[in-house]
């Protein structure tokens, strides 16, 4: 049985999300008021919840890109604030690294990783360490790539990565925000994890969840 990653996988994924994103969002909202304006958990509810619906309304596409880049198009459209462009680009720029393949081996899982983390630099344009969702996404790209290297699976690779995306998320917790509405509270950003950086941990896991990876 092939452990490569298909369409089917890609619409689970996009599912799951939707199920992990509605059932933190209150956390999510949380998370923001202290740092932020408080909308991160219902912008991203509200996004993916209208991209499980344009699922729901039309045939499932053929491709995990074609899922991935219908995900990226209804966030654009959708989400407000910072998250609809950023994850908006880091979907899109997944769909461009997975091309029309039909399925995604580990190889493929780890650049589709590295390509949305890239994207979200690219637009964001944050580091590790500033306090946002690329401290979760860079150790989680390292994470796949290693583990790809090492002969992992495509699931395992994708359980590396939501690992250490939820490591990363914690590890923002006494960072001093340098980038977006945090960065104007100053020393008062330390001692709350970064909302995006938990979302990002979120939507991992569940990629991780939707392909039946080993999550430690």
């Amino acid at each position: 049985m092939t452990t490569d990653l298909d369409a089917q996988w890609a619409v689970r994924w996009v599912r799951e999300t939707a199920r992990v994103v509605a059932e933190n969002r209150a956390l999510l909202i949380d998370l923001d008021r202290a740092i932020g304006d408080a909308d991160h958990g219902e912008n991203l509810d509200r996004g993916f919840s209208a991209v499980v619906a344009k699922l729901d309304s039309a045939d499932v596409p053929s491709t995990p890109a074609a899922v991935l880049k219908q995900v990226a198009m209804t966030l654009m459209s959708t989400v407000g604030g910072a998250a609809g462009p950023l994850y908006g680009t880091a979907f899109l720029r997944a769909a461009t690294s997975v091309g029309d393949a039909d399925t995604i081996d580990a190889e493929a899982a780890a650049a589709m990783i590295r390509a949305a983390r890239d994207g979200i630099v690219a637009r964001g344009k944050a580091e590790v360490g500033d306090k946002t969702m690329v401290d979760a996404w860079t150790p989680a790209s390292e994470s796949a790539e290693t583990a790809a290297q090492a002969g992992a699976s495509a699931p395992d690779v994708l359980a590396a990565a939501a690992n250490a995306a939820h490591a990363g998320a914690v590890a923002t917790e006494p960072l001093i925000a340098r980038k977006g509405r945090a960065s104007y509270l100053g020393e008062r950003s330390a001692g709350h994890q970064d909302p995006g950086a938990v979302s990002t941990a979120l939507i991992l896991q569940a990629a991780a969840d939707a392909a039946g990876g080993a999550v430690a």
